[in-house]
């Protein structure tokens, strides 16, 4: 009921400044030959390349990542545990990146960035030596590097 009111009073104001020939507010006049004249403030193009600016960057970082796969090294509830295990995959692994995550009660560390399973399961294999626990192939959002990124 509210909504129609609305659209009943907009029409009425919109007849009576047609009917008039001028329009009430200062930056918008109407030609009597029904053509509308906008004065828009300068302020607004920069403001509007601003934004393309921001979403151009947003969408860059946005890019920076795809879904892939990590290697679920160890989840425990002991904290020293998996730092000393990120610590162990730096010490042998420095080509990975590892990810430490704190879900309530546990630890969780993954490692690597890999595009492919196959990728994913060569270094599995290699980490299983030094965590007899057992590491574990996670499908994962991962980072890709910026100069791959130009490829895409």
């Amino acid at each position: 009921m509210k909504h129609t009111n609305r659209i009943i009073l907009m029409l009425v104001i919109s007849f009576l400044i047609i009917k008039n020939g001028t329009a009430q507010d200062s930056n918008t006049q109407i030609d009597t030959s029904g053509m509308v004249v906008v004065h828009k403030d300068p302020r607004l193009d920069l403001l509007v390349k601003k934004q393309i600016q921001i979403n151009e960057e947003t969408s860059r970082m946005a890019r920076r990542s795809m879904k892939g796969y990590r290697l679920m090294v160890i989840n425990t509830n002991k904290r020293d545990e998996a730092i000393l295990a990120k610590t162990q995959v730096y010490t042998y692994f420095p080509e990975l990146k590892a990810y430490l995550l704190y879900q309530s009660p546990f630890f969780k560390l993954k490692a690597g960035n890999f595009k492919t399973r196959d990728e994913a399961d060569e270094y599995r294999k290699r980490l299983n030596v030094f965590f007899p626990k057992g590491v574990f192939i996670m499908n994962d959002v991962i980072e890709i590097k910026p100069e791959q990124n130009e490829e895409l």
